[in-house]
């Protein structure tokens, strides 16, 4: 997100915190602003109207509720909580504070992911039947904390990278899921979490949509995007295989802090010649047309012939963050991706860990219906 703060005319950094103190010491070279140690010295700033909450999984509702508490508006991260007690709690300390809360990004974010919903709610295609989200990545052989190999404290492919997909199933598919059934898998003893997934999603409205993920790092699904990659970003394909060792714990979370901000291996993410962000293959079909959303806009297929619905390329990367942000607080315009649907997000994906460990499907209560 550092990119999408930093070139947003709407937004001006003033403060932050890290536990770290070269991260500390980088942010007030870089911005001049306040950093803190602490995120509760963070929330008390005064400076401060909104706060992105970007830290490990397990604390978005600690950190949310604390903000909310001293009158922030909250943008923090996908999964909303671990939780759907700990998603309520964050929902109703940002209501008695009269604060926004909003969850993202989760790529149901991106350009052409919202414009297709535009074109699915047009009805000139008729509705929506059957979607197919397909993705395969290196994300389990990324550096990682040992607490992001533990599902239990948000790690994982179900905490990680599923709220992407089923964001974005729900953006398209109406947003009420009925039920789902999963699987999941865990096939490397050294990375203990789930790697990979496949589930099924039946919409209240009949239509019904395929999630299938795999963090594995053999194959990249990027090929089936013309070798763009997930941040829009130019890519090659791999000519050798990645690393998938990193040493013992210690070491694997020193290699992850190196390239966290601040460490000496961060690098500011490229942003010139980027085309818009994606989350792998996405099909929709609907009535009359299938629909696909890509990083240079919508095609659109009628009768076996294709044409693209274009887009202009993103002049600020994840702008539409900061559209829903400043719409929320600048001009009181209720958010699409609110704690309650962040809320819904979070049920499917504790619905996808109960199904594949009960092998049974699990009907939903916590839904609604796209804004």
């Amino acid at each position: 997100m550092l990119p999408t703060l930093q070139h947003d005319a709407r937004v001006a950094l003033v403060a932050a915190a890290d536990p770290r103190p070269e991260a500390r010491q980088r942010f007030a070279d870089e911005f001049g602003g306040a950093a803190y140690e602490t995120v509760a010295a963070l929330c008390a700033d005064p400076q401060v109207e909104a706060i992105y909450v970007a830290s490990p999984h397990q604390l978005h509702a600690e950190h949310a509720r604390l903000a909310a508490a001293h009158g922030k508006h909250v943008l923090v991260e996908k999964p909303i909580a671990l939780t759907l007690a700990d998603a309520e709690a964050m929902i109703a300390s940002a209501r008695t504070a009269g604060v926004h809360l909003i969850v993202g990004h989760s790529h149901s974010f991106d350009k052409p992911i919202l414009r297709a919903r535009e074109l699915i709610a047009a009805c000139r295609y008729g509705a929506v039947k059957m979607i197919t989200a397909i993705n395969y990545t290196d994300f389990l052989y990324r550096p990682r904390r040992p607490d992001e190999l533990d599902t239990a404290q948000g790690g994982g492919a179900l905490f990680n990278q599923a709220p992407h997909q089923v964001d974005i199933v729900r953006l398209l598919g109406g947003g009420r899921v009925a039920s789902v059934r999963a699987m999941t898998g865990a096939w490397d003893e050294t990375r203990p979490t789930e790697g990979a997934y496949a589930a099924l999603l039946t919409f209240e409205s009949g239509a019904f949509a395929s999630l299938a993920y795999n963090g594995y790092g053999h194959f990249d699904s990027d090929e089936f995007m013309g070798w763009i990659g997930e941040l829009g970003q130019k890519k090659q394909p791999r000519t050798a295989p990645a690393p998938r060792q990193f040493g013992d714990a210690t070491q694997e979370t020193a290699a992850k802090a190196a390239r966290n901000y601040g460490g000496a291996g961060w690098q500011l993410p490229q942003t010139q010649g980027m085309l818009h962000q994606h989350f792998g293959t996405i099909l929709v079909s609907c009535q009359h047309a299938d629909l696909r959303p890509l990083p240079t806009g919508v095609m659109i297929y009628e009768g076996g012939v294709g044409r693209l619905d274009p887009l202009p390329t993103p002049g600020v990367p994840r702008a539409e963050v900061i559209d829903e942000l400043h719409a929320a607080v600048v001009e009181e315009r209720p958010p699409l991706h609110d704690g309650a649907w962040a809320m819904a997000t979070l049920e499917v994906c504790l619905a996808m860990l109960r199904s594949a460990c009960e092998g049974a499907e699990v009907p939903l209560r916590h839904q609604v219906g796209v804004r």
